[in-house]
């Protein structure tokens, strides 16, 4: 894949892109699956869930216990991720410079609920800089890694698919962008080993301030 070609906007995934928060969501996943009587490694937490949306978590624990959770179920856990993020989260390293750079029109697609997209880019100062051009897996009925929440965004804005080059540090969000039809940039500088954000035809990065230049300015 190149990145050769116009590009009239660069898509943002949000955690681990944009807010460092990966590491914190990975434990404090662990604490709550544990809690729910479903033992995983970090490991393992990074291999079935980074990149996907909270309905698919919730799908995946219903599977392994045999029964629905209850429709207030995750509202015992949430102190656990505020305190966590309130404590110790932070922009990625380098995203703000290179945000500095880039010209072109930017947004933020994200697996996350739009209170916690703008919760955790409100908390790093980020928000003033995509307020108004965030969009969740909330909004479609698909989330990564279908194309839907990528190609949403796109229409949103006027821009065509190819037209678009898309940030992200998960296998699922690139095989989202890809099925898309659109470039994309795989930050290795976080949790997802490089191989496998190249497997599915990244081109793969590992330091934010290289990224003005590969998403054309």
């Amino acid at each position: 894949m190149s990145t050769t070609g116009q590009i009239d906007l660069v898509i943002f995934d949000c955690d681990g892109v944009l807010v460092d928060s990966e590491k914190l969501s990975i434990e404090v996943d662990r604490r709550v699956l544990a809690d729910l009587g479903w033992s995983l490694s970090h490991d393992e937490i990074l291999h079935r869930f980074v990149g996907r949306s909270s309905a698919h978590f919730r799908a995946e624990v219903e599977a392994h216990r045999g029964r629905p959770l209850p429709d207030d179920w995750e509202a015992p856990y949430q102190p656990w991720y505020l305190d966590a993020f309130a404590r110790e989260l932070t922009a990625v390293d380098g995203v703000e410079a290179a945000l500095d750079e880039i010209t072109t029109a930017t947004c933020v697609a994200s697996s996350g609920a739009h209170a916690k997209i703008r919760r955790t880019l409100g908390q790093t100062g980020l928000l003033p800089r995509f307020d108004g051009r965030i969009f969740s897996a909330d909004d479609v009925a698909n989330g990564k890694p279908a194309p839907d929440l990528f190609l949403h965004a796109a229409e949103r804005l006027g821009v065509d698919p190819e037209r678009c080059v898309v940030v992200e540090d998960s296998r699922f969000g690139v095989q989202a962008a890809r099925a898309a039809g659109m470039r994309v940039l795989g930050y290795a500088g976080g949790l997802t080993p490089a191989d496998w954000l190249e497997r599915e035809g990244a081109i793969v990065f590992t330091d934010m301030r290289d990224l003005p230049e590969l998403a054309g300015r």
